[in-house]
């Protein structure tokens, strides 16, 4: 017997073949961003249902967000229907825990800095007293530990930095070459912390985490990359420590994002102005956008969806309560 999705999403034809042809032919796909998922609607694939689409599928079982991440208002309303069993793709991983290297290679080696230096002739950075950051043997702080989090720490370890990672539980002293502690004991490590790179699920728990207390207790020249959400770090907070100079950081998630197209071109990501800082990498949350993205969002969504309609394992429940 067939098992009726919806995807409450607006896939072009050739996309939506794409996942169709990764289906298994148990799976009965359809697509419709602007219309109501039917009454046997088993699972609905949408990261912000509203309500009325989640009560119209009478016999909904199983919410599927088609990325990282549970949004608070999706939160909420699942809140109200604990009947529902929630997952969510780690489709990004990869890209992310990339584009968290790549930011903290260009805060701690300039690199903004100098290509714009050198494009205008200008070689004075060379011979300043305000040198690169070595990144080999100093401490990095890996906050969360999930698809990101790990990809994250292993590349640490492969600089030959010396990496703790920062669970909400942790039952195990380490994992590998890296170490592991509870959140609780977050501020214990942050005075001897040389880099902080955020790879945490946004939560009520994790909003605000890196208040100016805790930033404040970072050593002069610590690095902070936060490819996770914006408000996990205190914004005013930062923006005084990277304006200062104190700090230095690489950030690719923002607080003010662009509502409509025409604001895409004449947006800042926050109402102080880190675009001014040359402490700090801005990226405009490309984390997540490569050349493959549609071939693996398809292909773990296809194989989300196959395992959910045969009755197999799935190992990437989200838990409501806690938000992640």
């Amino acid at each position: 017997m067939a098992t009726r999705v919806h995807l409450l999403d607006s896939l072009d034809e050739a996309e939506a073949s794409l996942l169709r042809k990764r289906l298994d032919p148990v799976v009965d796909l359809t697509v419709a961003a602007e219309q109501l998922p039917a009454s046997d609607t088993e699972i609905l694939v949408a990261g912000v249902p509203t309500a009325e689409q989640l009560d119209a599928a009478k016999q909904l079982r199983a919410v599927v967000i088609p990325w990282a991440g549970l949004p608070q208002r999706t939160r909420e309303l699942l809140l109200e229907r604990p009947q529902l069993t929630v997952y969510n793709i780690h489709y990004n991983a990869a890209a992310t825990a990339e584009m968290a290297i790549a930011l903290l290679l260009a805060a701690a080696k300039r690199l903004p800095e100098v290509d714009r230096s050198l494009r205008a002739g200008d070689w004075q950075i060379r011979y300043g007293d305000d040198k690169l950051t070595t990144l080999d043997g100093k401490l990095a702080l890996v906050i969360g530990y999930g698809a990101i989090g790990r990809r994250v720490a292993r590349s640490l370890v492969g600089m030959n930095m010396r990496v703790t990672a920062v669970r909400r539980t942790a039952t195990e002293i380490s994992d590998g070459d890296v170490g592991l502690v509870s959140s609780r004991y977050l501020d214990e490590h942050l005075s001897r912390t040389d880099v902080i790179v955020v790879a945490a699920p946004m939560t009520p728990e994790t909003r605000g985490l890196l208040t100016a207390e805790r930033l404040a207790e970072l050593p002069d020249g610590a690095i902070i990359v936060n490819v996770a959400r914006g408000p996990i770090i205190d914004e005013k907070a930062l923006y005084t420590e990277l304006e200062s100079g104190r700090l230095r950081a690489g950030i690719d998630v923002w607080y003010r994002y662009p509502k409509t197209e025409p604001e895409r071109q004449s947006t800042f990501p926050s109402t102080y102005p880190f675009h001014t800082l040359p402490s700090c990498v801005l990226s405009p949350h490309l984390g997540g956008n490569a050349s493959d993205t549609l071939d693996r969002w398809t292909n773990e969504l296809a194989d989300l969806l196959n395992r959910l309609a045969s009755g197999e394992t799935v190992t990437t429940q989200v838990d409501v309560e806690r938000g992640y």
